[in-house]
This record gives C-alpha cells, structure tokens and sequence, in this order.
C-alpha cells in the first residue's frame, strides 16, 4: 500500500519541524495546488493536507521533489477520524475545496458537508478560525446551503467569485472551462 512509503505522513498529525504558529488542514487536497499555494505563502503556518485517492497523493509527490516545503505534512486516509482525533480548537483554518459531490441522494452519507461533521470542525476549530469551501456542483451547492443554514457554531459568507487571497485549484479551472460556476463559503467560528 502506497501509504507505507510516505514518510511524511503521521499519526496523529505531528512532526513539524518548528512550532507553527498555526496548524490549517486542507482536506481532500486533490493534486496539491492549493496545498502546496498555502505552504509556500504561509511558512509560519503548519499545513496538513489529507487526501485518500493515490492518484492525488502521487500527484502532489511528484511536484514535491526533491525538496519537500518544511511546514507541510501529508495524511493519506480519511480525514473524518483525524478531526475527531484533534484537541478542541486545534485549527486555525479548515479547507475543503471542490469535494467529490457524492450526487446520488443514498451516498449523501458520504460528504464531508455533513450536519455530524458541522458539529466536529466547530469543535476543532478555534474560536474566530475559518472553514473553507468551494463547489462547482449544484447538488453539492444545495446541500451544503442546506447543511449551513441549520447550524449555529459559523457564521457563513457565500460568494460566487473566489474571494481575494485565496489560492484557486485545478478542479475550479476545470469548472470554470466547463462553463460550470462555483460557489464559495467561508465560515468563520463564532
């Protein structure tokens, strides 16, 4: 299994070499565009990027080498149980950027926009931290509207333009090529 060879990655998420001054998590991080936009901007922060697919994970190893940016770390299994796994207020900012849509109403379940997992990144994140989303699919657009309007911890901002200062990806050129319009929240705990 590929996540045998990754020395980067660790459980629970530790290992930078210098106290960052914050720890951001970026789940699902695709090709690692975003990720790799985040570390290099922000070196005084720790980054964690999750990603399950080996394909991203392989992709975003390739741009790594042969010099690997030394406030990044790789989690490469389900993201789920490494939030659950976090001290409360561990995070500064959570980033979810063009997520698998999971259209079928019976995998629903499956999305990281969940009313369960409101609940846990609340608890993870610091008071005042941000959460991140983006989506270019209108069934994930309806849900996650549906999903933030039922809580209470965020209060939710919806653009549809990328806000200023955040890095875009690959997934939203792809949209945008498409013809297809994203969405964009932040949501900032209270």
């Amino acid at each position: 299994m590929l996540r045998d060879f990754l020395p980067l990655v660790s459980w629970p998420a530790v290992g930078f070499a210098n106290a960052p001054a914050e720890i951001w998590l970026e789940v699902g991080f695709g090709g690692g565009e975003h990720a790799l936009a985040l570390a290099a901007s922000n070196p005084q922060v720790g980054i964690i990027a999750a990603e399950v697919f080996e394909n991203g994970i392989c992709s975003l190893l390739s741009r790594l080498a042969p010099v690997v940016p030394a406030n990044l770390r790789l989690f490469t299994d389900d993201a789920r149980p490494l939030l659950r796994g976090m001290a409360d207020g561990a995070l500064a900012k959570l980033f979810l950027m063009f997520p698998d849509p999971w259209p079928k109403a019976r995998h629903a379940k499956r999305r990281f926009v969940h009313p369960d997992l409101v609940v846990e990144a609340a608890r993870v994140l610091r008071a005042g931290g941000e959460w991140r989303v983006a989506s270019d699919d209108p069934t994930y657009q309806a849900w996650a509207d549906g999903v933030f309007a039922g809580q209470s911890s965020f209060i939710v901002s919806r653009y549809d333009e990328r806000p200023a200062g955040w890095p875009g990806t690959r997934y939203e050129a792809k949209a945008k090529a498409a013809g297809r319009a994203a969405v964009y929240w932040s949501l900032i705990r209270g």
